[in-house]
């Protein structure tokens, strides 16, 4: 028995379905708010933990920052293989709960150490491994970058978003106010998960994938190395970025914003065609090979050139450039190359990555610069991207798709028929 596919609907495989937009933009919204729970303290705490006990030792300070990615690192895996089991849905509202409780945790804490711990169970609510297989599971391979340049661009934006909005707030509403933000914002995104975004289209039986074959897989080795770097020369560089544009180009904390947000939203317009090149030519191996190069240069130029305003702009535009394609590309990747049956396993060793090189940027960029000063980080970055565009190096061209795929409801009626 098969299942054929009318013009018609050929015709209506090639864009999106209004079900995969849904998906897409509310589980993005969803990795979004993640991020924002690392991101939105990242231009105040330090100067809060001050008014704390406790919050004069620089090394608990640190540890406030770090753990929450440290703790994320530690639960991604079991998260990611517990939602190929369980279901998407009822591992991400876990996630959620243990996210919102942290955050309340952290809002009313007395001292440096409730602190700590709320900014822990926080990042124990590890859900980016099953959103992002999420993400996958309810696409189609041809949209399947879209869908993640999506969670690129929210990452990009939340980090932006953070950087001009954490001081206000902070004058408004304090550091309690921020960290009861987050577990409202929490609280609303179960409800987005239960009722907005759309169920995840039944999967075929799949035999089971050993863990070991998931962890020692040569393509996502390169996937998951490569956002290890990205992440931990992202946190790192803007662990001195905000001190360079004080310092460097005059320009006071309050007007940061001035910058950022342009730069953000003009990088997200320069994602679109090299994305949409290396997709519709079967160039991905080239794309992102040159982004990885791109960023490698704009640490080489931070490590060497004299800084000013406008040379700053540029190579945070050329950053963020870098930064977006790469975060659309290497998931879409990962979700392309994984087994079938082991999509959220892999996904979850890609985000204990991930979280890995966001807690080592942030420790390992503010001990280079307080004893070495802000080039000492920006070549750190260019040695592990170096590292990086080697491994990638060796990574097979990706092809071509000649045609658009099926819709996933007629994909799955294929694949039962087959086995029928």
């Amino acid at each position: 028995m098969s299942v054929s596919i009318s013009p018609t609907a050929g015709s209506a495989a090639s864009k999106m379905s209004a079900q995969e937009w849904r998906a897409s933009l509310s589980l993005s919204s969803i990795f979004g708010l993640r991020m924002l729970g690392l991101f939105l303290i990242l231009p105040v705490f330090a100067v809060h933990a001050h008014t704390l006990p406790g919050g004069d030792n620089a090394s608990l300070v640190g540890l406030a920052i770090g753990i929450y990615g440290l703790t994320q690192a530690c639960f991604q895996i079991i998260y990611g293989s517990a939602s190929d089991r369980l279901g998407r849905k009822p591992v991400i509202i876990f996630g959620l709960i243990l996210f919102a409780v942290g955050s309340f945790m952290a809002a009313a804490a007395t001292d440096i150490y409730w602190t700590i711990a709320g900014r822990a169970i926080q990042g124990a609510g590890a859900i980016s491994a099953a959103v992002t297989a999420f993400i996958a599971d309810s696409t189609r391979e041809e949209h399947r970058t879209k869908a993640m340049a999506m969670v690129g661009g929210m990452i990009g934006l939340t980090f932006a978003t953070s950087l001009i909005a954490a001081p206000a707030l902070y004058a408004w509403i304090g550091m309690g106010g921020l960290f009861t933000l987050t577990g409202v914002l929490s609280v609303l995104a179960i409800g987005v998960v239960a009722w907005v975004v759309p169920p995840a289209p039944p999967r075929a039986p799949l035999p089971a994938v050993p863990f070991r074959e998931v962890l020692c897989h040569r393509e996502l080795l390169r996937l998951n190395l490569g956002v290890f770097a990205l992440h931990m020369a992202q946190m790192a560089m803007f662990v001195v970025v905000p001190v360079l544009l004080v310092e460097q180009a005059g320009m006071p904390l309050a007007q940061h914003w001035q910058i950022y947000l342009p730069v953000v939203l003009i990088s997200f317009v320069f994602m679109v065609p090299p994305i949409m090149v290396g997709e519709r030519r079967g160039k991905v191996r080239e794309v992102l090979l040159a982004a990885i190069a791109l960023l490698l240069l704009v640490e080489l130029a931070l490590g060497t050139l004299p800084y000013s305003k406008w040379m700053l702009v540029a190579l945070l535009l050329a950053f963020f450039i870098a930064f977006n394609v790469l975060e659309a590309l290497q998931p879409s990747l990962v979700s392309r190359i994984a087994p079938p049956a082991a999509k959220g396993a892999a996904m979850g060793i890609y985000n204990t990555t991930q979280a890995f090189g966001l807690f080592l940027g942030g420790a390992v960029g503010g001990w280079l610069s307080k004893h070495y000063g802000p080039h000492a980080i920006f070549w750190m970055n260019a040695a592990w991207v170096s590292v990086w565009l080697v491994v990638a190096w060796g990574m097979p061209a990706i092809a071509r798709r000649s045609k658009p795929s099926q819709t996933l409801e007629e994909k799955l009626t294929e694949e039962l028929a087959e086995q029928a």
